[in-house]
């Protein structure tokens, strides 16, 4: 499967995640259900950085505020991602996790 075709399958998957999740946000009232920026990669961001669909981000050393306005405002097929999914101290820690964590093994 090429990049552009993984990229085409993945914006539907990521877009029924994005509702998915969005919808239990929604019953969770005002409590943020992200307990830390390694939770929110595992749950939203590895999905597609850490299975080769998206690019190795972690081991980069990209700026935190880099990192949080490719979150909100989307990049190419990265979507974007709304306070009202993430809100900005989840994006805040999670952006700081990616920037500060190594590499992860066995990827380039």
């Amino acid at each position: 499967m090429t990049t552009i075709m993984k990229r085409q399958f993945m914006r539907p998957v990521m877009l029924g995640a994005a509702l998915t999740l969005s919808s239990g946000l929604a019953q969770a009232g005002d409590q943020s259900p992200w307990q830390s920026g390694e939770q929110v990669y595992a749950k939203v961001c590895g999905h597609c950085h850490e299975a080769g669909i998206g690019p190795t981000i972690k081991g980069r050393n990209l700026p935190p505020s880099y990192i949080t306005a490719i979150v909100r405002h989307g990049f190419r097929a990265m979507p974007a991602f709304r306070s009202s999914f993430i809100d900005d101290q989840a994006l805040k820690s999670v952006a700081e996790y990616i920037s500060t964590s190594p590499a992860t093994q066995g990827k380039e």
